[in-house]
């Protein structure tokens, strides 16, 4: 069961770290490549404020962008900013996504995401942990996947792997950490097995790691979707 109150709670501890994180930056260093491609430390952080903004939208019943075209520019608008600017951004979207989280409302029911996507409201506060913690992750700043909390890693490879069930271009996978977690994923077709560290697994999972560090029987390493 889905406890939306307690992962409100891992949202603030995680972006309060991301905060203390990006606090320590200067401005050439918001400037610099961030780990993902084509990507600043500045882009990486105007998405995290973009994202919050936009999930005040889908817990308001509203689009949770205009459209495609207006998400990516509006984090190439902000990428450049100093960082003075970025981070009272990502201070005011947190607050104003905080104080929409705090109002009475049913968490039981069903939001809309971009792309036509579907979800119960009570899911929303785990999909903003993700993207402040695997984003924090991506500034390059020290925080490493390996300082996921163990919850978190968890319940990540078991959204992912539901995210990929279903698509015959996955092949049929079964997923095994070295801690004895187990989920399935892909197609209906195939049989691999990836097993390794849990860590390794979300990193490939989520498109951070490319998988050398796991193994796979039965066939290659699945060719997985960008997210």
């Amino acid at each position: 069961m889905i406890d939306h109150e307690r992962d409100l709670t891992h949202v603030h501890e995680a972006t309060e770290k991301l905060l203390a994180a990006a606090a320590s930056l200067d401005n050439a260093a918001v400037a610099e490549p961030s780990r993902l491609p084509g990507w600043t430390r500045g882009h990486v952080l105007t998405h995290v404020a973009r994202n919050a903004d936009a999930l005040v939208n889908v817990l308001q019943g509203l689009p949770m962008y205009a459209d495609a075209a207006s998400r990516e520019d509006d984090i190439e608008a902000g990428a450049g900013r100093p960082l003075d600017a970025q981070l009272a951004d990502l201070r005011a979207t947190t607050e104003r996504l905080r104080a929409v989280t705090a109002e009475p409302a049913d968490w039981s029911r069903t939001v809309e995401m971009r792309n036509g996507v579907r979800d119960s409201a009570s899911r929303i506060p785990f999909r903003r942990w993700v993207e402040v913690d695997l984003h924090h992750v991506d500034l390059g700043v020290g925080y490493e996947l390996e300082d996921l909390p163990e919850e978190f890693v968890t319940r990540e490879i078991a959204f992912l792997a539901q995210r990929f069930t279903g698509l015959e271009s996955v092949p049929a996978t079964t997923l095994r950490s070295a801690d004895g977690g187990s989920w399935t994923t892909g197609g209906a077709t195939g049989g691999v097995v990836v097993t390794g560290p849990a860590t390794e697994l979300v990193g490939w999972l989520a498109g951070r790691r490319d998988g050398a560090a796991l193994t796979a029987e039965g066939g290659p390493l699945p060719t997985l979707p960008a997210l």
